[in-house]
């Protein structure tokens, strides 16, 4: 059993994961979030929120997981959010083209279906299953589509994403930051995609959570004022230079912006900031490095697009966050299809003179020739630029009438006007998280294996900020003379907010076993000593060091220790202030 199928066994026995409608027979690309996993969850989100909302200053919305068919015709999933697929003949089998030829094509993406096609032809790929003859390509939209209300009448998908609902919410998420830029939503919720063949666990599934931030900034200015505090930062950029050498490079960001590796400091920013997060809930620094988009597979509208990847033992290397820079491609699409003006006026630090060439056309000479088509000659004349007023005659269309009219009738005069500000549609910085992929990729990087007494004892080494049980309380043995003094030690951790589990069953060394392997960072253990010297026991699990506690310092300590501002020097001493590394 090699160590993904490892991790899989363990979240299904324990309580982290399983797979969706198991009564009914399941269905692939569904996972139910069982009593570990879902706070594990809840807790990776809540460290998300501390970087991306209260650090950061960012307001949560919540918006429909349902969305009008608008949307989506704006956003361009209706038209672009497919898969390339190829049906077997014989036996029926749909399978994703593009995937079919990985081996043969570095990038197949870039291809279109009839180049697809022509590559499983020319290779002569058969179905994998049976060996047939596949059928030509297609596109299949990914997005599930419902009705909403009865009769048909509107038609509405569940949303691929959650960014768009930001987008559409922009006039009055502008409103709200009192209308200046730079400001920012996020959003943590549910996202759907009708996979084609989800069969790597959480890795793809076809309901799923995303986090994400959208980031609107000002696009004449793309510094950060707070890009000081990440600029010394030292991280792995795998750059698309880099990815042509086949070696990630090592460098600061403040190295990585001079260099023109990273387009700019916004990016640079909240890309470092993915990095903390990621460090902050247990992603293992040396099995993380951030990709750059290579040139064939940048979005047509990002100005500069880096993926979050993790190392997994099977898996290889996967894509766990996005950290895009997308211009105004959202904003302006969504203009266009709702034709509501969703740009910014930004005002100048000080007011720009300028001149100006103001049209003035001759009414007195118009209006006998005209009559009462004169206004609307004149408001044409000067919608007319110099260029277009030039020549013998001045040609312009009213009412669908053409015209011609002698530049005699029309002068110029150059006046000086202050400028206070401009409309601008703001660009938009997108980081976006899968959680659930990020969830998987704590548990692989937590998991490790060692022998205690001949045992193999499997260890999920969470951090304990995201660890679902903090503490364990174990009495030695099921007695009423123990239990009462373990239910009070319970009873004052949860007062105090701390995630507390009560195990009575089994031995002392199994149960330790039992919440080494779900993650407990700290056992505390009731023994007959507790009775006769008012001590408790408490086991780091890391380590399986242990040390006598009064019983009055227990919460005390176990807080301390939860924080990390002590640390167990050794078996039975006291507990030393941790050493800064």
């Amino acid at each position: 059993m090699d160590k993904n199928e490892k991790i899989n066994e363990l979240a299904r026995r324990r309580g982290f994961l399983w797979p969706a409608f198991e009564l009914y027979g399941g269905a692939a690309g569904f996972f139910d979030y069982g009593p570990l996993g879902a706070p594990l969850k809840r807790r990776i989100e809540d460290i998300w929120r501390q970087y991306f909302v209260i650090q950061e200053g960012f307001a949560e919305i919540e918006a429909p997981t349902i969305g009008v068919e608008g949307i989506y015709q704006a956003s361009g999933h209706l038209s672009g959010f497919s898969d390339p697929l190829t049906g077997c003949k014989e036996c029926k089998e749909v399978y994703r083209a593009d995937h079919l030829i990985k081996h043969i094509v570095e990038v197949p993406d870039a291809l279109s279906n009839e180049e697809i096609y022509k590559t499983i032809q020319e290779n002569e790929i058969g179905c994998p299953e049976c060996g047939g003859q596949l059928t030509e390509v297609y596109e299949f939209n990914l997005m599930f589509k419902t009705m909403i209300g009865p009769g048909n009448k509107m038609t509405g998908y569940m949303r691929p994403e959650t960014a768009q609902g930001m987008f559409i919410n922009f006039p009055r998420l502008l409103r709200y930051f009192r209308d200046s830029l730079p400001f920012a939503a996020v959003q943590i919720g549910k996202s759907y995609r009708n996979e084609i063949s989800p069969r790597q666990g959480v890795i793809r599934l076809r309901e799923f959570t995303q986090a994400e931030a959208e980031i609107f900034i000002d696009p004449r200015d793309k510094t950060h004022p707070r890009f000081g505090e990440i600029r010394d930062i030292r991280m792995k950029f795998y750059s698309q230079a880099a990815q042509e050498k086949g070696v990630e490079e090592e460098m600061t960001f403040g190295e990585a912006v001079e260099r023109g590796v990273v387009a700019h400091q916004a990016l640079a920013y909240y890309v470092a900031r993915t990095y903390q997060f990621l460090l902050a809930i247990g992603v293992a620094p040396d099995k993380l490095r951030f990709r750059q988009h290579k040139a064939d597979e940048m979005a047509h509208y990002a100005a500069d697009c880096w993926d979050a990847e993790v190392f997994l033992d099977r898996l290889g290397w996967i894509e766990i966050v996005g950290v895009a820079d997308r211009t105004d491609y959202d904003l302006k699409a969504h203009a266009a299809t709702s034709k509501v003006n969703l740009s910014v006026f930004v005002h100048y630090d000080q007011p720009v003179k300028r001149q100006k060439l103001v049209v003035k056309p001759d009414f007195k000479s118009l209006g006998p020739r005209f009559k009462g088509k004169a206004k609307a000659v004149g408001e044409a004349l000067k919608a007319l630029s110099p260029e277009e007023l030039k020549g013998d005659m001045i040609r312009l269309t009213v009412d669908g009438e053409p015209i011609e009219i002698e530049p005699t009738l029309v002068s110029f005069e150059s006046v000086e006007e202050e400028i206070r500000g401009e409309e601008v549609i703001p660009h938009v910085i997108e980081p976006s998280f899968g959680i659930d992929r990020i969830l998987y990729t704590v548990l692989d990087h937590s998991y490790y294996e060692d022998a205690v007494d001949g045992e193999s004892r499997a260890v999920l080494k969470f951090l304990p900020a995201v660890a679902p049980i903090e503490v364990a309380v174990l009495p030695l043995m099921d007695r009423k003379e123990l239990v009462g003094p373990a239910r009070a030690i319970v009873d004052e951790l949860r007062r105090l907010g701390l995630r507390v589990d009560y195990d009575t069953s089994g031995s002392i060394g199994r149960r330790y076993r039992r919440n080494d392997e779900i993650g407990t960072p700290y056992d505390v253990t009731v023994d007959y000593e507790t009775i006769e010297q008012g001590t408790v026991t408490i086991r780091d699990r890391d380590t399986m060091l242990q040390i006598k506690v009064p019983l009055a310092q227990v919460a005390n300590t176990l807080q301390a220790l939860l924080c990390g501002t002590i640390k167990f020097e050794a078996a039975g001493t006291i507990l030393s202030p941790a050493k800064e590394a």
